[in-house]
């Protein structure tokens, strides 16, 4: 597996940073499910791929409303970053292979290498990059297992907003509507009832 990809920058707030990430690697080690399907994407997925989005975002919701099971997934967002293999034909592959040795998960591939045409932005640089311009800041993150079974974690927003259940706009989002649509097509003020909805008044009405 190659290094993952991207960093962070320390900060005044680095010891509530690393906190939070021990916080989120236990929860992922309790997991019945989560290290093997990290392990599995370690050994058969992308070089430097990490599971991403709603995978690890979900988990979290889920043990902070104190749920017994996971909430079922549409699929497990699997993301990294190949300049040399940009086409989707690539991506597919890639599911064929996950899916093959573990088809309890619909895996779905993106190389963000190639992400920006889709979302009309500029080329991002890295994961991590691309993860910046994610709708909510809830939704950008993700974990990787490295090779001696240790888990990574990439949070270009951190994690505070994730453990507080508080569900905001990304802070490059430019498409305000992309955020309430996506917040009321998913339901999850429904499904994840504790949830506070970061916006303005006029936004949580359209909610409604």
């Amino acid at each position: 597996m190659n290094d993952i990809q991207g960093s962070f920058q320390r900060t005044d707030g680095a010891e509530r940073k690393q906190q939070l990430e021990q916080r989120l690697v236990a929860l992922l080690l309790s997991d019945p499910q989560a290290p093997g399907h990290l392990s599995h994407l370690r050994d058969h997925g992308p070089p430097g791929a990490w599971l991403a989005a709603g995978y690890v975002r979900n988990l979290v919701w889920d043990r902070l409303h104190d749920y017994r099971e996971r909430t079922p997934l549409e699929d497990a967002d699997v993301i990294y970053y190949d300049q040399e293999h940009p086409d989707e034909a690539e991506e597919k592959a890639w599911e064929h292979r996950l899916g093959a040795g573990c088809p309890e998960l619909r895996w779905s591939c993106k190389n963000q290498a190639r992400m920006h045409i889709v979302s009309g932005l500029p080329p991002y640089g890295d994961v991590a990059d691309a993860m910046s311009c994610w709708p909510e800041t809830a939704t950008a993150v993700a974990a990787a297992m490295r090779e001696d079974g240790a888990i990574a974690v990439l949070a270009p927003h951190g994690l505070e907003d994730l453990f507080a259940l508080r569900l905001r706009p990304g802070p490059r989002l430019t498409d305000a509507g992309l955020f309430l649509r996506r917040t009321r097509s998913k339901q999850w003020l429904a499904k994840w009832p504790r949830l506070q909805l970061i916006s303005d008044k006029d936004k949580k009405e359209e909610l409604t």
